[in-house]
């Protein structure tokens, strides 16, 4: 166990200490986001990531409709590819297929004019 030694601080020295602190746990939150992001998977956990079986997977992999990584007779996943791929499938929001019609729409009367 490590001995404290108790002093007087002045109120600057006090938030100079809390600044470094905090920073120094912010840098390290955001070092294991970075790390998380990157982060590898197994195809057990990619199914496990993604909410599907694992024959459901191979399928994906079979057809090249999933982003994966083989070496030798492992496959990987990166848990952000993954995720950006789960994204592509989003729906577009009513307002949003407006405005890209919309905007199809004006670039067509601009060539025909």
């Amino acid at each position: 166990m490590q001995a404290v030694t108790i002093t007087q601080i002045t109120p600057p020295e006090l938030e100079i200490l809390i600044e470094n602190s905090i920073r120094k746990i912010l840098g390290s939150q955001k070092h294991e986001h970075h790390l998380d992001s990157d982060h590898l998977l197994t195809i057990q956990e990619a199914s496990a990531f993604l909410n599907l079986t694992v024959p459901t997977l191979y399928g994906y992999v079979h057809r090249a409709e999933i982003p994966v990584m083989k070496k030798s007779k492992r496959l990987y996943f990166s848990k952000q590819q993954l995720m950006d791929w789960v994204k592509e499938g989003q729906k577009k929001t009513i307002s949003e297929i407006h405005e890209q019609a919309s905007d199809f729409v004006n670039i067509r009367k601009k060539k025909s004019s």
